[in-house]
């Protein structure tokens, strides 16, 4: 069989590769040379626990390259710390679904969100706490500006979130879109938390390195492609 044209081979060769750089949970050349790592891989929990555990939560597992949470089982926490990064994740909602990102965590308190603030998730139109404005998906959950604009894809599709840190100068982004930036170490990053319901917290957004979290809402929620990059 005559083989095909150079210039229709090197087309197949782009389309494979572009087949495979999308495939979920996996890391293309180019993101290996820039630094960026796989925290899921797509196949077990490696490199995850529980917040007050060593083990995660059971109602924490994996199905067909996603990580699902069922619900009523505690946040899903690295083993890993990170001090200033980027990290990427596709999410996706259950209706009237409420879930977060959770970073910079330290140890020792009662939860989580008691000290690392929360990439909000959420699904805008039903959920209940989609009252205020700072409350809904891609916000910094209760702390100063609301997102730009609601770019969020129906419920039941997948977004991607982007969080990216330098020293406190946070940025959320979501689906491709910049939603705020906020610095939470300067005068108005303060003041933000001050009338927060993270006021009485001294350790919020204080740690310079810490865990990230998925959290437990006690709705189901699903993750996948989870990439973090140290900066």
């Amino acid at each position: 069989m005559k083989p095909p044209p150079r210039w229709l081979a090197l087309i197949l060769a782009l389309g494979l590769a572009s087949l495979s750089a999308a495939e979920p949970n996996t890391l293309t050349e180019a993101e290996k040379a820039t630094g960026w790592r796989l925290l899921f891989d797509g196949h077990s929990l490696a490199g995850w626990r529980g917040f007050r555990t060593d083990t995660p939560g059971a109602a924490w597992r994996v199905t067909d390259g996603v990580l699902i949470n069922g619900g009523k089982t505690g946040d899903l926490m690295t083993t890993s710390v990170h001090g200033d990064f980027e990290f990427t994740f596709d999410w996706k909602i259950s209706v009237g679904g409420n879930s977060g990102v959770i970073y910079r965590i330290a140890l020792g308190e009662a939860a989580t969100y008691r000290t690392g603030p929360e990439y909000q998730i959420l699904d805008n139109e039903k959920a209940a706490d989609n009252k205020l404005a700072n409350h809904l998906a891609g916000s910094l959950y209760d702390v100063g500006a609301a997102p730009t604009r609601d770019v969020t894809k129906p419920v039941g599709e997948w977004n991607t979130g982007r969080i990216v840190v330098r020293g406190w100068r946070v940025e959320h982004w979501l689906n491709g879109e910049k939603l705020l930036e906020v610095d939470l170490a300067s005068e108005v990053g303060r003041g933000a938390i001050a009338k927060s319901k993270f006021k009485d917290w001294p350790k919020f957004a204080s740690m310079a390195r810490g865990f990230i979290a998925l959290q437990d809402h006690n709705d189901p929620v699903s993750f996948r492609n989870l990439k973090i990059r140290g900066l």
